[in-house]
C-alpha cells in the first residue's frame, strides 16, 4: 500500500464559494488528489471511473490529510482502493478503475 500525504491550502480558488465563513475542501478537488497519487504511481492514465466514492466526514483548508491506495487489480483492469484519511479518522474512501491503457 502507498501513502501521500496533502493539503488544501486556504488561498485554493476553489474556496471562497465553498463556503464562506466556513470553507470546506469540495469533494472533487480530494478525489483529483486521489487521481493524481495513482498516476504519480503508475503515470497518466486514459480514462478513468469512480464506480464508488462514499465522503464521511470534512476535509478543512489547512488540514494534513494522507491518501492510503491499494491496488486490487483484477483481470489485467488496473483498479485502486483508496482512503483519505486525516490523522486515522476515515474522510472519504472508495476505488479508481482504469478502462484505457496509460497515455504515452
Amino acid at each position: 500500500m502507498a501513502t501521500h500525504p496533502f493539503v488544501i491550502e486556504a488561498t485554493h480558488p476553489c474556496l471562497p464559494g465553498h463556503f464562506p465563513g466556513q470553507p470546506l475542501v469540495p469533494g472533487v478537488v480530494i478525489l483529483d488528489r486521489v487521481v493524481a497519487a495513482v498516476e504519480a504511481l503508475h503515470g497518466p492514465l486514459a480514462t478513468l471511473r469512480l464506480p464508488q466514492v462514499k465522503f464521511v466526514q470534512p476535509l478543512r483548508p489547512g488540514e494534513r490529510a494522507s491518501i492510503v491506495l491499494e491496488d486490487t487489480r483484477r483481470d489485467g483492469t488496473p483498479r485502486w482502493r483508496f482512503r483519505v484519511e486525516r490523522e486515522g479518522a476515515l474522510l472519504a474512501s472508495g476505488e479508481l478503475v482504469a478502462d484505457g491503457p496509460a497515455l504515452a
